[in-house]
């Protein structure tokens, strides 16, 4: 069987590593434990987003909000932005409506080989590429990542 991979947006990140909306914080935490490590893919976005929330609205230090974004980057797969990304980034925008940024993460978890999107903010049960978005916050949780945390 090969080995599901989810891509992360900034808002899990964010949750499991402040206490920026405190009750979502351990469902976040619990899921990253859950997760086999070898199957989470960050695109790069989401570490100078995370880096900018963690210091303009939790309040971190620019160190320790740097020390946490280095672990993420050094534990996790991540994927670039590069010109493909951007070139099917711009598809999703223009085609389906979303924000540059959001359809850049979007775009790089397809480029990174991931069956889900783990995201709040995002449109649930979007699918784009083999890519469905879920929001793990929900109080129901979508199959494939029920299937990935059993």
């Amino acid at each position: 069987m090969t080995e599901l991979r989810v891509a992360l947006d900034t808002n899990v990140l964010v949750y499991a590593e402040s206490a920026i909306r405190e009750p979502k914080r351990a469902v976040a935490q619990s899921l990253l434990l859950r997760i086999p490590k070898a199957s989470i893919v960050l695109p790069v976005q989401v570490i100078g987003e995370l880096f900018n929330v963690l210091v303009r609205k939790a309040g971190l230090p620019p160190a320790h909000a740097g020390s946490i974004a280095d672990t993420w980057r050094e534990t996790a797969s991540l994927v670039d932005t590069s010109a493909a990304v951007m070139a099917s980034a711009l598809d999703i925008a223009r085609e389906h409506h979303f924000g540059i940024w959001d359809s850049v993460v979007i775009a790089a978890a397809d480029h990174g080989g991931c069956r889900l999107l783990l995201s709040e903010d995002m449109h649930e049960g979007f699918s784009w590429s083999g890519v469905t978005i879920t929001n793990p916050f929900a109080a129901t949780r979508h199959p494939i990542l029920d299937r990935l945390l059993s």
